[in-house]
Formats: structure tokens, C-alpha cells, sequence
């Protein structure tokens, strides 16, 4: 049933009369409130700042159309992926996946499927599986971390203990791997190398505890394989779904990881500048996780190494000072104006893709997702 007064979230988007109504799906706690058309909205007005005249709205016009009943299925698979698992691991993982969040992993594999004809329904499982085990290393890492909230709400940790969340993670990943392995078993090879990825990043980021490393190559170490390559993943197997020949698909796959870099650089700044996000502001500063503002700002001001070894030791009554020079001293901005050019970088890979309604858009969310500030 249609629902006219729905509000939606995705990329960051604020309340909007939709241009597409859509219905809620629900899960087995509760309602799950969908992020298809002010998502849509979104992109469309920030496509017409680029590009001018009807043509691009006619073409945005009939990307929704299959975009918004993609994103409903995948919402709806994601709702019914752990049911009749153990709980309360099921409860601790619901916790956070029905919280929504951007599903930009998902729907830049969907995307990327798109800009080479149908969609096919193994990019909505696969889909499915890039949210699987982003919400899987998400769950791993506010143990890691000693995360206290996430989307706006208590960390499944801190309602189930570290163990239990652990375990939810784990969960999904193994949930993730038998989906791949059932509709798309000749992506299982890549996805595990994706995962190595993942964990390798963890790793390096983990050391950083006991062994303040700020160094820029440390930090771009982190990025590419954390975060970068779950982006990469998602991208190339949408464009091998698709039916892309090997050179796109690597196209796409290069789209994908210079994406995440993105998406990554501006997530660090918003640890300093953001609001809403679903996160405590300074958290990564606290959590002792190196992130570009303060790479850059130490770069910029080596008396910083002082307080920040403090910090780094547990000592927490020097992170306002910290992040009030990491402002100061421009890094932040630096950031954002990297997060723009890989952005750029990003969009010219998809040159010797034919023009379509999803590579539209596609361009539009690499775009949005640089500019967001939430």
C-alpha cells in the first residue's frame, strides 16, 4: 500500500514530497522506513546544478522507475535475511540494519549493473550481500573501537554485550557468503579477496593502538583496503552482472574504490565538522583512529604529536584541544578538496560508457556523497 507522507534518509537526504511513493517494508521488529525517493529527489536537483536543460530530467525520470523498485526489493531482502537465526545475535544485528543507513554499496552495484542494460535479480542478492558485510564490519568494529553509538542509537555492543555483536557480525558475514554462494557462485573468489582486504585494513588500524603511526602512507593503507576495496567489489561485480566486458568491469571497479576514498575522506572530516551523523563529533579522534584532518593538521603543527600521544595512551581530557587545532590549522578543508578530486577522478572512469539513465545517476551520487555534510 502506498504510503504519500513517507520521509527518507538515504545519502543524507532531508523530508521531500516524494516523486515516487513507496511502501514501508517491515521486518520482524518493526517498521523500516525505505530511502528511495528523497534519495531520488536529491540526486535529480543536484544533477540539474550540473547539467542543464529537460533531457537530464527526462533521463532521471526513467532511472527511477527501476531504481526505486530495486531499492524496495532490496529492503525487503535485507528484512528476511536472518530470519529464523539464533538469537539474540539476530536481534543485535536487526538493531543496526534496520536503522537504514545509505546503502550506497548496494546501490552503486545496482548502478553499475544498470549502465549496461537490465538488471538482472542476482545484482539485488548481491546487493543484499555488500550490506550484509558492510553492517558486519560495522558491528566488529564498535567492539574494536569501544564504539558507543551508531545511526543515532546505542551500539549493539552496549545492549548486548561485545561478545553477542561479535557474533552478529559474524553472522551476517556467513549469511553473505551463502548468498553469494547459492545465486552467484563465480563471485565468491572475489569476494573473499575482498574480505582479506578488510581484514588486512582492521589489522593495520588495530596496531595503530599500541603504535601511534601518523603517517600519511599508514592512512592511505587503512583506506584503500577497509574501505576502498568493499566499494571496488561492489561496482565490478555490478558491472560483471551486467554483462560488461573485462576492461569495464575494471573501469567500474576503479569507479568504485576512487568512490570510497571519497566517502571515506569525507567521513573523516565530519568527525571535526558534521552533525547528525549518527555518531558522537570526535569520536575517531577519541577512539584513537587516524583519520586525513589529523595527518595533515600533525604535518602542519608537530606539537601536536604531544597531546596526541596522550590521548593515544587513554587519556581523553586533551581531545577538545586536539581537535580544535585540527580545525584550526585547515586540514579539514584540505580534506574536503581531495574528497573532490578523487570524486572527479571517479567520474572520469566512466568515460566509454554509453550515456544512460544509471550512469546519470551514478555520476550523481559519486557527487552527493562528496558535497554531503551529514
Amino acid at each position: 500500500m502506498d504510503d504519500p507522507n513517507a520521509t527518507l534518509t538515504f545519502l543524507g537526504g532531508v523530508p521531500h514530497s516524494p516523486a515516487i511513493q513507496t511502501p514501508n517494508v517491515t521486518n520482524s521488529r518493526g517498521s523500516m522506513p525505505l530511502s528511495v525517493s528523497a534519495a531520488l529527489t536529491t540526486l535529480s536537483e543536484a544533477g540539474a546544478a550540473r547539467e542543464t536543460g529537460g533531457r537530464l530530467q527526462e533521463r532521471l525520470a526513467d532511472a527511477q522507475s527501476f531504481l526505486g523498485q530495486e531499492l524496495i526489493g532490496l529492503e525487503a531482502e535485507l528484512a528476511k535475511a536472518l530470519i529464523g537465526g539464533p538469537e539474540p545475535a539476530v536481534s543485535a544485528a536487526a538493531h543496526l540494519i534496520s536503522r537504514g543507513g545509505k546503502r550506497v554499496r548496494p546501490l552503486a552495484l545496482l548502478l553499475s549493473a544498470a549502465c549496461f542494460g537490465k538488471i538482472p535479480s542476482v545484482a539485488r542478492d548481491l546487493g543484499v550481500v555488500a550490506e550484509l558485510v558492510h553492517s558486519a564490519t560495522l558491528l566488529h568494529d564498535d567492539v574494536v573501537d569501544e564504539g558507543q553509538e551508531r545511526r543515532g542509537a546505542p551500539a549493539a555492543r552496549r545492549i548486548w554485550g561485545n561478545g553477542m555483536s561479535v557474533l552478529a557480525g559474524d553472522l551476517l558475514l556467513v549469511t553473505a557468503l551463502e548468498r553469494t554462494s547459492q545465486v552467484a557462485p563465480d563471485a565468491m573468489a572475489d569476494l573473499v579477496g575482498t574480505l582479506r582486504c578488510l581484514v588486512e585494513g582492521e589489522v593495520v588500524q588495530l596496531k595503530g593502538r599500541t603504535e601511534l603511526d601518523v603517517s600519511e602512507a599508514t592512512y592511505d593503507l587503512i583506506l584503500r583496503k577497509k574501505t576502498a576495496s568493499l566499494f571496488a567489489w561492489a561496482t565490478r561485480t555490478g558491472a560483471r552482472l551486467g554483462g560488461a566486458n573485462e576492461a569495464l568491469q575494471a573501469r567500474l571497479g576503479q569507479f568504485g574504490e576512487l568512490l570510497g576514498i571519497a566517502f571515506q575522506l569525507v567521513d573523516d572530516a565530519l568527525d571535526y565538522s558534521g552533525e547528525n551523523t549518527g555518531k558522537t563529533l570526535f569520536a575517531d579522534l577519541t577512539e584513537g583512529k587516524l583519520t586525513l584532518p589529523l595527518v595533515l593538521a600533525v604535518a602542519r603543527r608537530p606539537a601536536l604529536i604531544q597531546p596526541l600521544s596522550e590521548i593515544h595512551a587513554g587519556d581523553a581530557r586533551r581531545v577538545a584541544e586536539v581537535s580544535r587545532a585540527v580545525i584550526e590549522s585547515g586540514a579539514c578543508d584540505e580534506v574536503r578538496e581531495r574528497a573532490k578530486r578523487h570524486t572527479e577522478q571517479a567520474v572520469a572512469q566512466l568515460v566509454g560508457i554509453a550515456p544512460s539513465p544509471a550512469r546519470t545517476l551514478l555520476e550523481q551520487v559519486a557527487f552527493q556523497l562528496a558535497l554531503r555534510v551529514t
